[in-house]
Parts: C-alpha cells; structure tokens; sequence
C-alpha cells in the first residue's frame, strides 16, 4: 500500500492504483498514482538516444516509453521501481523511479466527475466521486466512529440485534411508510426497530443496539431527509428516568468524537479545514417551553401551529447554547405528548408531558430519546387515545402482558451525525449510496 512506502527502505517495490495526474514534461515525466490509503510521485527520467531524421549526425533525446504520455486520469495502473527517499518531494517525501509499468484497466479520457460538477452530477457517477480523498476520508471516519460506540455496548454487555425491515404494520402510525407487495398481502418498510428494541426487553435481553436501515416515505428535499437512512439505536432496561438514557447517548457521542478525533483528526484538518471537537460532560439540558421561550426572547417566536419545535428554533436554541456554554450539543427535554408516540411514559407529575427528548447538535435535530411506558394498561389506554387500534397492535401490546423491565432507548441518524460532525452542507456527502424522492440510482 502506497500509505507503507514511507517506512520501507529503499530499493525495488511494486504499487498499483488509480492515475490521478500525468506531467509530461520535455525529458522527464511525472505521475501521480493514488490507491485507498494515499498518493505517490512516479518518475520516469530515463530516455533513449534516436537519431533525427533531419540531422543523421545529431541525437535527439526522447521519452523512454509513450504509455505514460497517454494515461488517461482514472486509468488503474501497476508499476514497479525503484523507492526513493528525497525530502523535497511534497508529497510523502518519496517518489518511485519507473522501471515497469502495466496498464490494467484503461479509463475513458472524457472522465463525467470535474472538480466543479454539482452534487447530481457526482451523485449520478458516485463510485467517481467517492475515488476523492475527502470522500474516502468520511466514510473512515463513520468506521471509527461506529467502532468507538460498539466498543462501549460491548464493554457494558449490550447485545447486538438485527430487527426485519419487512413489517405487517407500522411501527408508529401510517405516515410516511413505504407499502410494498408481500405474496398475497402487503408489508411495509421499517421506519423504525421501535417495537422490536423493546421486544428485547421483554425477552429479557437488557441492553441491546443495532446499527442498520430505516425507511421514511418522505417528500422533502431539505440538506438533512432521505428516504433511506442508517440509523443508529440502541435500548436497555432498568431505568429509573430518561436521564439514564442521555447519560448513555453522552458516553456514546463522547466515545465516538474521541476516537474520530484520535486516529483521524489531523487528517480531517487537512482535508476538511476543521478541527474535531469531543464535547464534555454532561451535556445542557433544556426543558422545551423553556427554549422556546429562551429564542423569543432573543427576537424568534415559533411559528408551529403544535407544540413543537421547528428547524429554525433548533437552530437559535442551538446558538444559544454555543454562546453561553460553548456547546455543541444540546438536550431539549419534557416534550408534549399530542406530539410524542403513545408508547412514551408520561411526565408522573404533569401528564401532558412526557419522559421524552430530542437532541440537537450544531443546530439540527440528530435523535429522539425516551423512557418507554412499560405499563400495559397505560399503553393501551394511550394507544386509544392517539387514535390507534390496539387489535392491529396486538403483537406489539403482548409484549407487555407478561412482564417487563422499565426501560428506554433512542434511535440516531448516523448519516446527520456524519454530515455535522464534518460541517458539510447535505446529507447526501455523507451517504455511501444516497436515496432520495427523486433519486434511486445508481
């Protein structure tokens, strides 16, 4: 790998990547060859002597081969040479003198990816887009960040699940679902593994996670939606209080920074212009009616006609926060409940209220948190009152007839997560593959 070069001796090696500049010059050609790990110069300065047609009596110096002349950007090549040290070269301070160079694969000379191409265009030719190093950069980033986060679950002894996407109904009211044919019948996408997180609880796992899709049937096109995500989530049992949850969600978020910030900092920087900040703990927590009024005070009124909060509190409550406790993070906590799932506890002192949180990072919302109600004649009476039949909530409802642990848990976008973290503009920088209203390709 081209990244090990530095620490080799010199002397003969062999490298293969992608050609990602050619300099030819009048008497020596350069090359800049890039693999997953890094770029190296190559350096072809050898040349024949050929006689001038013109001047029997005169040498003309000519390039030793023209396959370097013609490589075409993109073109994957292998070549072996001669490993050099030299300080002076900018770029890792080594460079290889061409020996031998084989063409594997030819790229096609009109490449469809500039450096100015839009978001569609590098979207429509992702596998292109994602050769950039900036690129490559996130998605090591998500590595290290989902490995710092499942080093935590395992260490307290989570267990990890993978929840169907396939479901027979749905896992908080029909908005937004994706209805598919099944057989005979039909099914839908899995906004959620909601009802089957807290399964686990009933089955007596404890703490459980996974990491893996979700699905929302949603036509905005705002830098943040998708219509597929990877979500993060995670629930455990034996909880006295939601505040048991987002000492979890911190020591996850705090974990996963560190690491990010530990083996990738220094490249981000780079890359990216940033540096990578790890919150400390714990992070400010801000009851809703508060922050509200907290932005009307510094000249914003929500305009919703519910009792939520819209982006553009999230983003004055979130400014706030940065100014006054120089955070990132915030929790917005004891969130309505004409606006929460029915399977939310309720506020034991004000039952209009329930034991809920939304949190908000860099000015957008990343998760949703909460203990649930475990109680089954509670559920059901708050299922009838969001209007739900409790029939086609049967399977979910029986969880709770034969006893179960208080418990609560979150869901996270990791995609949002990603896209703050790097202080990008969308979602779909962030997204291997992204998926979209109008976007199902490739």
């Amino acid at each position: 790998m081209i990244k090990d070069l530095a620490a080799r001796e010199d002397g003969t090696v062999r490298v293969s990547g992608w050609v990602e500049k050619v300099r030819d010059q009048r008497y020596v050609q350069f090359v800049v060859l890039r693999d997953e790990s890094g770029a190296v110069q190559l350096v072809n300065g050898g040349v024949l002597r050929e006689p001038d047609p013109e001047n029997p009596r005169s040498d003309v110096l000519v390039p030793r081969t023209t396959t370097i002349s013609e490589l075409t950007q993109g073109s994957f090549v292998t070549v072996t040479g001669e490993l050099q040290h030299n300080e002076r070269v900018k770029l890792g301070g080594v460079e290889v003198q061409i020996e031998e160079i084989e063409v594997v694969t030819a790229s096609l000379p009109d490449n469809p990816v500039a450096g100015d191409s839009n978001i569609d265009v590098r979207l429509d030719w992702r596998f292109l887009d994602l050769r950039r190093p900036e690129q490559n950069l996130v998605f090591r980033v998500q590595t290290a960040f989902l490995h710092a986060l499942r080093q935590v679950w395992v260490d307290r002894g989570f267990i990890e699940i993978q929840t169907p996407k396939l479901m027979a109904s749905a896992s908080e009211s029909r908005a937004e679902l994706f209805e598919v044919e099944y057989f005979e019948g039909k099914a839908f996408l899995a906004q959620s593994p909601q009802f089957f997180k807290q399964m686990a609880q009933a089955a007596g796992f404890g703490g459980i996670f996974e990491v893996g899709p979700a699905f929302r049937a949603d036509h905005s096109f705002t830098s943040r939606h998708a219509t597929e995500f990877t979500s993060i989530d995670t629930e455990l049992s034996w909880i006295d209080s939601p505040e048991d949850v987002m000492e979890l969600h911190e020591e996850l978020l705090v974990a996963g920074l560190t690491a990010v910030k530990e083996q990738l900092g220094a490249e981000i920087e780079k890359l990216f212009g940033i540096e990578v900040e790890v919150p400390s703990r714990p992070f400010p927590r801000i009851p809703l009616a508060e922050a509200k009024e907290i932005v009307k005070a510094e000249g914003y009124e929500v305009p919703r006609a519910d009792a939520d909060m819209d982006p553009e509190g999230e983003r004055r409550i979130a400014a706030h926060v940065k100014k006054k406790f120089g955070h990132d993070f915030v929790f917005l906590t004891d969130y309505d409940a004409s606006i929460r799932p029915f399977y939310h506890m309720r506020n034991a002192e004000n039952p209009q209220l329930t034991q809920s949180y939304d949190l908000i990072y860099r000015g957008t919302e990343i998760s949703t948190g909460a203990q649930r109600e475990h109680r089954i004649e509670v559920l059901e009476a708050q299922a009838v009152e969001k209007g739900m039949d409790p029939k086609e909530l049967s399977f979910y409802l029986d969880f709770f007839r034969y006893g179960v642990p208080p418990h609560g848990g979150f869901g996270m976008g990791l995609n949002r997560v990603l896209m703050l973290l790097l202080k990008q503009q969308s979602i779909r920088e962030v997204t291997y593959l992204f998926r979209g209203p109008n976007r199902l390709l490739p």
